[in-house]
């Protein structure tokens, strides 16, 4: 691992779907401890980016460095293994299990016990890692203040405790960067409020670096250490929040004046 190397960068990333292009040509950098936000109106490439991130989809060109390691042609089983988590901008919970079972899916692949030695419970210390991957599911449950449904089953929460409950199991993967895809949709103002603070605790007292994927553009610009704009699959514009804000193509491209000036 190259300790000087950003944690992220992507290099020239283009991506297709037969004769669409999803993606062209994008490059950024994620610098270890950031709060990296990217916006843009649907259609703009957003999730198409967070998926050739996380694996989901292969880029037809370009490359993905994670901690200075070309991770393009990794499945999302060994960049999680690496480091990498992520939430989905529809849910991915399993509804009929409950909130405790789906955090500790989370931590699957950190186990080392497998089907055969995990028979031999007693004998192989499948039963000590299983109690230490439990304590440390219950210190997200805690942190996400999630302790009263930890045995409710997902499928019956109401919609802004499982988008909770998915944060929760993207943190058990015990991830150096997390990749939230619009983990405030569908919110009313206090969950906004309260999802906007877990993410800054996680970026601040957990040590997570982040790339976020949101429309609320008071959230953005109030956590973002730094904001990268896609318009039509391409980066117009990457910088500060505050230069995000005054960019003229941003405004005329996709966000609108009106919408910048209440932001501001």
């Amino acid at each position: 691992m190259d300790d000087s190397a950003p944690i992220l960068e992507t290099r020239a990333i283009s991506l297709g779907f037969g004769g669409v292009r999803a993606l062209s040509d994008v490059s950024f950098r994620v610098e270890t401890g950031e709060i990296f936000s990217i916006i843009g109106p649907n259609g703009a490439g957003k999730t198409s980016m967070l998926n050739c991130v996380s694996g989901r989809y292969k880029p037809n060109e370009g490359q993905v460095m994670f901690k200075g390691r070309d991770i393009t042609r990794l499945t999302p089983n060994q960049r999680a293994t690496l480091g990498l988590g992520r939430t989905f901008q529809n849910l991915a919970l399993f509804g009929h299990m409950s909130v405790l079972d789906n955090i500790m899916v989370g931590r699957h692949h950190l186990m080392k016990n497998n089907f055969l030695t995990g028979g031999l419970y007693w004998l192989t210390g499948a039963q000590r890692e299983e109690s230490e991957h439990r304590r440390h599911v219950e210190d997200i449950i805690d942190f996400l203040e999630i302790s009263h449904i930890r045995k409710a089953v997902a499928g019956t929460l109401p919609y802004g405790l499982r988008k909770r409950v998915e944060l929760a199991r993207a943190v058990a993967v015990r991830p150096d960067l997390i990749l939230l895809d619009e983990p405030m949709a569908g919110m009313n103002l206090e969950e906004k409020e309260d999802m906007a603070r877990y993410i800054v605790d996680l970026n601040e007292e957990w040590g997570m670096t982040v790339i976020m994927i949101e429309h609320d553009m008071g959230v953005v610009m109030d956590i973002s250490h730094r904001v990268m704009v896609l318009d039509f699959g391409r980066k117009i514009a990457d910088g500060l929040p505050d230069e995000i804000m005054s960019n003229d193509h941003v405004k005329r491209a996709y966000l609108g004046e009106d919408d910048m000036d209440e932001v501001a």
